[in-house]
């Protein structure tokens, strides 16, 4: 199988992601796309987060009409600091005959010299780098760590970085929807519309159970 993985904090999931995830299904021809919401994530600010269960349930919600999307709660239950090498590590113990497609956007892209373990993570999955609102990278190779870049090659017929362990580096342009969690949690907060931003059943999740309101 070949499947996707797109994580992020999803505070809360918006229209924004499922897209994306859709582009790189469709591009790839993926058999799934995995949603996985980080329990802590080590490079944002935990002020302001949901619990786990909260934007897991969102995920749930958000993706339940598309039978190629799934959600895992995988990092909530590890617990702790959610870095994405151990995620990968674990997909590719349980899936050891699978295909990997790990979904990051442009900005994040950019700073993975500052993960943790970084150069491991070309070696356990294909890296898909999605073009964003205001992070465009022009040159994948440009934008690699210096340290590894001597294990890349540019393939120019593909359009790729090949990695030396025979995965795959990716620019994917789709389109770009400028939309952002932190924005939708500002109008929640202030009882201005969110609809056309996020899916109807998350809309509905975020107004019943009073979240990003009531001090939450």
């Amino acid at each position: 199988m070949k499947i996707g993985i797109l994580g992020g904090t999803f505070n809360p999931i918006h229209l924004a992601h499922l897209r994306i995830a859709e582009e790189v299904r469709d591009r790839f021809a993926l058999d799934r796309v995995l949603f996985i919401p980080a329990s802590t994530p080590p490079h944002k600010p935990s002020v302001g987060q949901l619990s786990f269960t909260d934007r897991y349930q969102m995920v749930r919600l958000a993706i339940q009409d598309n039978p190629a999307f799934a959600v895992s709660d995988m990092e909530g239950v590890r617990g702790g600091r959610s870095y994405s090498i151990d995620t990968l590590r674990e997909l590719k113990r349980e899936h050891p005959d699978d295909e990997l497609y790990f979904i990051v956007g442009g900005d994040s892209f950019a700073d993975i010299g500052t993960w943790r373990e970084y150069a491991a993570i070309f070696t356990l999955a294909n890296v898909v780098c999605m073009q964003r609102p205001g992070s465009t990278i022009k040159s994948l190779a440009q934008a690699l760590p210096v340290a590894i870049a001597g294990e890349f090659c540019y393939n120019h017929q593909a359009k790729k970085l090949s990695h030396s362990s025979g995965n795959a580096v990716y620019a994917l342009d789709g389109v770009l929807l400028d939309i952002s969690s932190s924005h939708i949690r500002q109008l929640a907060r202030t009882g201005r519309s969110i609809r056309y931003l996020v899916p109807e059943a998350v809309a509905d999740y975020l107004k019943g159970q009073r979240l990003y309101t009531d001090g939450r």
